[in-house]
C-alpha cells in the first residue's frame, strides 16, 4: 500500500475515531508503518482500542483485498475518496482538531466552498424555524456562500432546500458511509445536493447510521464553516453540540431567537445568553464573517468568470455571473457618487429586506461599497 491507501486502509478499521488515528500517526510517521508494527507495539499505542478485532483487521490489511472491495465500492457509487495528503482536501477543515483522514465525496468541492456557513436546528422544527431555516439557506447561497448542514429533518432539510431554490451550492455532511442515505426518504434532497455541491462523509462506504456516529459528524458540520447558524434547539439537541464545537474550533456562532414559550427555542436563547450573536437576518451574519468571506468569494483577476447580464445594452460584463436581482440591484448602484438605500429601493422592485441582503452580497463580492453617510457606490 502507498501513504494514501495505508491512510484509507486505517480509516476503515471499525473501533478507531480521527483522534487514534493521528495519535498512531504521530507515533509512526505514516499510515504504513502503522501496518508494520506487532501486537504488543499496537496495544502500548492504543491502549483500549487494540481490540481482537482490531488487532485482526491489521493483519488482513496486508492482502489488500478489503481495500480494493472499498475502492470499487466507491467507484461503483460514484464517491470520490479524499484524503489529508491529498491537494483539494478542504483547508479549513485541516484546522480543527483531529480532523477526519479520509473524505468521501459524491458531489464536488470547490475552492469557494470555502466561504461557508452552517445551518443547523432540530429535527422537531416548527413551521416558524422551517420557514426562517429556509430563508437563511436563500438568502445565504445568494451572497454566494455554501449552506453547510446534516441533511437530517427539520432545520437542517430546509436549510439544503432554501440554498438549493436559490441556485446556490450546499454540503450535506451525514453520519454513515455514502453506500446509503438516512433518513431514507431525503435520497431525492441528497441526489439535488450532489448536484448542487456534495453529500461529504468521513465514514467508510458500509458504515450504517450509528447513534454514535452523528456526534462525531458534527465537529466536520462546523470545521467545514466560517460559522454556524443555530435556528431551533431545545436545551439538548445535537445542534448545540455543533454550537459548542464551533466553539472550540474559533467559528463564530449565531443563534435566532424564538417566542419565550417554545421548547424548540429554548437551547438557542440559551446561546444567545452565553454570547453566541443573536441573529434575526443574514446582514447579521455577513457583518461579523465580512473579513473572513471577502478573502474568499471576492472576484480576483484570474478568477473572473464573465457573463452578460441580463438586459444590458452595451457589451459590459461583470464577474460571478451576477443573477437576475443582483443584476436589477447593480443596475440601481451608481458609478462614484453614493446612493441611499430608499433611492435603490425606488428603481427596484424589490423589498427592502431582500434589497439589503443582495447589496450585502454584491459588497462581500467587491462590486458594491457602502460609505458611511454617502451611501453605497459602484467602484469606478
Amino acid at each position: 500500500m502507498n501513504a494514501r491507501d495505508a491512510l484509507i486502509r486505517l480509516n476503515m478499521i471499525r473501533g478507531l475515531g480521527a483522534a487514534t488515528i493521528h495519535r498512531l500517526l504521530e507515533a509512526c510517521g505514516s499510515a504504513e508503518a502503522a501496518f508494520r508494527l506487532d501486537p504488543e507495539q499496537l496495544k502500548l499505542l492504543w491502549g483500549r482500542y487494540a481490540t481482537q478485532e482490531v488487532l485482526a483487521e491489521i493483519r488482513e490489511a496486508e492482502d489488500g483485498k478489503a481495500l480494493a472491495q472499498e475502492l470499487r465500492w466507491a467507484e461503483k457509487e460514484k464517491v470520490r475518496i479524499v484524503t489529508r495528503l491529498d491537494s483539494d482536501y478542504p483547508e479549513l477543515l485541516k484546522q480543527i482538531h483531529s480532523p477526519p483522514p479520509v473524505l468521501y465525496l459524491r458531489g464536488t468541492l470547490i475552492p469557494t466552498d470555502a466561504a461557508a456557513v452552517a445551518i443547523v436546528g432540530t429535527r422537531s422544527a416548527t413551521p416558524y424555524g422551517l420557514a426562517q431555516a429556509r430563508r437563511f439557506g436563500e438568502d445565504l447561497a445568494r451572497c454566494g456562500i455554501t449552506v453547510v448542514s446534516g441533511l437530517a429533518e427539520g432545520i437542517d432539510a430546509a436549510g439544503h432546500e432554501g440554498a438549493l431554490s436559490a441556485g446556490g451550492r450546499t454540503i450535506a455532511v451525514v453520519g454513515h458511509g455514502l453506500s446509503t442515505i438516512f433518513p431514507s426518504r431525503h435520497r431525492p434532497l441528497a441526489e439535488r445536493v450532489a448536484q448542487s455541491g456534495c453529500v461529504l462523509s468521513e465514514f467508510p462506504m458500509g458504515m450504517p447510521p450509528n447513534k454514535e456516529n452523528f456526534p462525531r459528524r458534527n465537529r466536520v458540520i462546523s470545521g467545514l464553516s466560517f460559522g454556524v447558524l443555530v435556528v431551533e434547539a431545545p436545551v439538548r439537541s445535537g445542534a448545540l453540540i455543533t454550537a459548542r464545537e464551533a466553539m472550540e474550533q474559533g467559528r463564530e456562532v449565531f443563534a435566532m431567537p424564538g417566542p419565550v414559550s417554545s421548547r424548540q427555542s429554548q437551547g438557542t436563547h440559551e446561546l444567545i445568553k452565553d454570547g453566541a450573536r443573536l441573529t434575526s437576518e443574514v446582514r447579521d451574519v455577513l457583518e461579523e464573517l465580512a473579513p473572513q468571506l471577502r478573502e474568499v468569494i471576492r472576484p480576483s483577476t484570474d478568477s473572473v468568470r464573465p457573463e452578460l447580464v441580463e438586459g444590458r445594452t452595451e457589451e459590459t460584463q461583470l464577474p460571478f455571473g451576477l443573477t437576475k436581482e443582483e443584476s436589477e440591484v447593480f443596475e440601481a448602484v451608481p458609478v462614484g457618487n453614493g446612493t441611499s438605500l430608499d433611492e435603490i429601493a425606488r428603481d427596484t422592485t424589490l423589498q427592502p429586506a431582500r434589497l439589503m441582503s443582495l447589496l450585502t452580497g454584491l459588497e462581500l463580492k467587491g462590486l458594491v461599497k457602502q460609505s458611511a453617510g454617502r451611501g453605497f457606490s459602484r467602484p469606478a
